[in-house]
C-alpha cells in the first residue's frame, strides 16, 4: 500500500485524554450573574442536585476557574461538565468566566492586568452573588472552596493569596479570603518552574505582559513567590501529565514547605492533564473526595 493512503496513527493517550474531556457537550447553567459590565465578567451557577446523606444544611460554594493557558479561544463551557458534575454531587457550583487574551490577540496568553482584576472581583462578589442566584436554602456562602485547573489552577492559587500580597498592590485584601480552601487540579504553580520548562510555551510570559515585566510582576502574580497565605490547600496532578508537569505542582509544594506550610498533594498514577476535569474519568472522583474533604 502506497504510503500516502496509509491509516492515521492512533491518538496518543494524553490526545485520547484530552479528546474525552473536550467531547462532552456544555452544560446549560441554572443561573447566570455578572461580577461587572465587561463581557466575560460572567459566573454561572449550578445548584446542588443531592444532598450529603441526612446533612440539612444549605450546600458548600465551589468555586471553579476554568484553564486555557488564559487564552481568549478557552472559556467556561469546556468546563461546565465538571461544574455539573459537581452540582449533582452535592455542592453549589459557581463557574467564573474572566478576561484573558490580549484584544485582537486571541492566541496571546492573560490580558494584564484585566485577568487578575477580574479574578479577584469574582471571588470577592462570588457569596452575595451565590445566595441571590440560588437561595440561601441552597448555598451556604460561609463555606466556600476553590477549584480550578491548570492555568485556572494558578489563579486559584493567587485568590487565595491577595491579603499576602504588598498594601500597595491594587488586588491586596486587608484579611485571608474567607475560603475553606482551595483544591487545584494541575496548576501552574510555580512561575519559575513552569517557564523553565516552557508550559504552554511562553504564556507565562505573555500573562505578566512580556520580558520586560517579568521582575516587577512576577511578585504580585506567583503563587509560589506568595507565601504562607494560612490557607488550606490541596494539589490533584496526575504523574503522566505532558501540559503542565508535575515538577510544577512539587516545586510549589517545596516552595510551600520552605514557608512553614503544609500542602497536601494527591498524585494521580498514569494520569495526563483532562481527565481531571472528565466526568468520564475515575480521576473525577479523585477530585470530587479532595474538595468534599474541604467543603464539609
Amino acid at each position: 500500500m502506497a504510503a500516502d493512503s496509509a491509516a492515521p496513527p492512533p491518538p496518543s493517550a494524553a490526545e485520547a485524554e484530552e479528546a474525552s474531556a473536550f467531547g462532552h457537550a456544555p452544560v446549560p447553567a441554572d443561573a447566570t450573574a455578572r461580577y461587572g459590565d465587561q463581557e466575560r465578567q460572567l459566573v454561572d451557577f449550578y445548584r446542588p442536585r443531592a444532598t450529603r446523606g441526612a446533612d440539612p444544611r444549605p450546600a458548600p460554594l465551589v468555586a471553579v476557574l476554568h484553564g486555557g493557558a488564559w487564552r481568549a479561544p478557552y472559556d467556561r463551557a469546556h468546563i461546565s461538565p465538571l461544574a455539573a458534575h459537581l452540582a449533582a454531587q452535592g455542592f453549589a457550583v459557581a463557574s467564573v468566566e474572566y478576561r484573558t487574551g490580549a484584544p485582537g490577540q486571541a492566541a496571546v496568553a492573560g490580558r494584564w492586568p484585566d485577568t487578575f482584576d477580574d479574578v479577584a472581583a469574582a471571588v470577592d462578589a462570588l457569596p452575595e452573588l451565590a445566595v441571590q442566584a440560588l437561595g440561601a436554602d441552597l448555598v451556604d456562602p460561609r463555606r466556600v472552596v476553590l477549584t480550578g485547573h491548570s492555568a485556572g489552577g494558578h489563579l486559584a492559587l493567587w485568590a487565595a493569596a491577595r491579603h499576602v500580597l504588598p498594601p500597595g498592590s491594587r488586588w491586596h485584601r486587608p484579611s485571608p479570603p474567607p475560603l475553606r480552601g482551595v483544591v487545584a487540579l494541575a496548576p501552574i504553580a510555580d512561575f519559575t518552574s513552569a517557564m523553565r520548562l516552557r508550559v504552554c510555551s511562553v504564556a507565562v510570559i505573555e500573562l505578566l505582559g512580556g520580558p520586560d515585566h517579568l521582575t516587577a510582576r512576577l511578585p504580585h502574580t506567583d503563587p509560589a513567590a506568595l507565601l504562607p497565605t494560612g490557607i488550606p490547600v490541596t494539589i490533584v496532578h496526575g504523574t503522566t501529565d505532558i501540559d503542565v508537569p508535575p515538577q510544577v505542582s512539587q516545586s510549589f509544594a517545596r516552595a510551600a514547605a520552605a514557608a512553614g506550610e503544609e500542602v497536601v498533594t494527591a498524585w494521580l498514577p498514569d494520569v495526563g492533564h483532562f481527565p481531571l476535569i472528565d466526568p468520564a474519568t475515575p480521576a473525577v472522583s479523585a477530585v470530587t473526595d479532595e474538595i468534599a474533604q474541604l467543603a464539609w
